[in-house]
């Protein structure tokens, strides 16, 4: 897969950042413990502990392979304890219900002998029955778009600010969001990665929407920003090495607590997936 406008960025940025979208794949896949558990380790992005949405895709993965011939439609998740960079996650799988139509689990990430996350998740059966959706918003295509040459190297998706928003912290902008998104390099065949990868991406930049009425953002260290719980629902099928908009909203910011939703459609307007998360918004004085 070749990246347009790739002539942002040197060769040896990108080759950066396709091997960090491999070493994510292969963490992704987890290595199986015993029936029900299973081993992750962890990628330094740059934040102070373990990227909540590494944990959320590498949990999504340990309920799934505890499952035949369902995909998962939906996932909730609260984030309890910061994760430790440098320390293995094991996630311990119970299986709750095997049905005919819908199949459910529930899974917790422990560290250090405690439970840094938990999440339950939920599987269905394909089947055919009525269809509508929201139509995607009319905005730049991503081709239009130039790729964001700050974005760190450890980074192994490719975002483009469809909105025309400022750079971060330069000054206040709308609680709301339109971002094109898709894996710098090309994914294998694999549904379930494809949503992994998709809930892994969906954490990086959605609480930020909350803090943007306000002119602050993840940089600022008087800013203390943390995923509280996140939930995922899948609709269609697709593919995260595709383009995908990301529009993003915060209709609430209250009690140090910042609410955000989202609405994830393919390049040819299907919506794919939705999200919602609240996270910890608080300023240090």
């Amino acid at each position: 897969m070749h990246l347009k406008n790739d002539s942002a960025q040197a060769p040896e940025v990108r080759s950066s950042r396709r091997e960090a979208l491999h070493a994510l794949v292969e963490q992704l896949r987890l290595e199986q413990l015993e029936k029900n558990l299973f081993r992750g380790t962890s990628s330094d992005i740059g934040a102070p502990a373990v990227f909540g949405g590494q944990v959320l895709g590498q949990a999504l993965m340990a309920a799934a392979r505890t499952v035949d011939a369902h995909a998962a439609h939906s996932l909730h998740g609260y984030f309890l304890r910061a994760g430790d960079k440098k320390a293995p996650i094991v996630y311990d799988v119970e299986r709750i219900r095997d049905g005919g139509s819908f199949t459910t689990r529930r899974v917790v990430a422990v560290q250090h002998g405690e439970a840094i996350f938990t999440m339950s998740a939920s599987f269905h059966r394909r089947e055919a029955g009525v269809e509508h959706q929201r139509a995607m918003p009319a905005v730049p295509g991503p081709d239009t778009l130039q790729e964001q040459t700050h974005q760190p190297l450890s980074l192994p998706i490719d975002f483009r600010f469809a909105d025309g928003r400022p750079p971060l912290g330069r000054s206040t902008w709308a609680p709301a969001a339109q971002t094109w998104l898709r894996t710098v390099d090309r994914l294998p065949d694999d549904p379930l990665l494809h949503q992994a990868m998709l809930a892994y991406a969906s954490d990086y930049s959605l609480l930020g929407v909350a803090m943007q009425p306000h002119g602050l953002d993840f940089r600022n260290p008087k800013v203390q920003g943390v995923s509280l719980d996140h939930a995922m629902w899948f609709h269609r099928d697709f593919r995260c090495d595709d383009w995908l908009l990301y529009e993003a909203d915060s209709p609430s910011a209250y009690g140090s607590r910042g609410f955000c939703r989202g609405s994830l459609f393919s390049h040819d307007g299907q919506l794919v997936a939705s999200v919602a998360q609240e996270g910890l918004v608080r300023v240090r004085a």
